[in-house]
């Protein structure tokens, strides 16, 4: 398989219309008012934000996923403008399984414009070429239609459902499992 990315140095990306970057000092008014819409934070255990403090945790969180080898998270800039619109990235990655977790949030003045599609295809293409990962997967909320929608157009397939699993804002919830593997990747992209 080759040797896996060494999490040393943040690996900076582009496409046509961002950039997908490290958190910076800077970026901490756009998280805040990523985070503080009630439309962003729906379908997460987040409540909205309200208070400036809570993006500079979240930024720490962004920058302790690097650091612990357990995940990576991009920020998505909008290159026209320099605004922060959201973030995509991995979590819950274990390099011994070469699987990680897929997750991702977007400014909703920017919902339903190919924006998802454009940023997530080359991060899963990183997952798969760079970290050498064997499957990807994304847990989704059954009434998130738009997330189920973006994972279906990136080639993911959903393997289950899991009944009553976590708990977000006091209640129980059920998430439905997407994944793709390393072979249906290989597949895609020979299309």
């Amino acid at each position: 398989m080759g040797t896996s990315f060494s999490f040393q140095t943040f690996p900076s990306m582009e496409t046509d219309r961002f950039i997908l970057r490290k958190t910076e000092v800077r970026d901490v008014l756009d998280l805040f008012e990523l985070y503080s819409d009630d439309d962003v934070v729906k379908y997460t255990p987040l409540l909205p934000f309200s208070a400036e403090d809570e993006a500079w945790q979240e930024m720490n969180w962004h920058l302790e996923i690097f650091a612990q080898q357990i995940g990576i998270r991009w920020l998505i800039e909008e290159k026209s403008s320099g605004k922060v619109i959201g973030t995509c990235g991995f979590l819950h990655y274990l390099k011994e399984h070469a699987r990680t977790d897929l997750g991702y949030d977007l400014a909703p003045s920017y919902w339903r414009k190919g924006i998802m599609s454009e940023v997530a295809a080359p991060i899963v293409a990183f997952g798969f070429n760079s970290m050498k990962l064997h499957c990807i997967e994304a847990k989704v909320d059954p009434s998130n239609a738009a997330s189920i929608s973006l994972l279906s157009k990136l080639g993911f397939k959903q393997d289950s459902q899991l009944r009553e699993f976590e708990i977000e804002k006091g209640n129980f919830i059920e998430l439905l499992v997407f994944s793709m593997l390393r072979k249906e990747f290989i597949i895609s992209q020979t299309r």
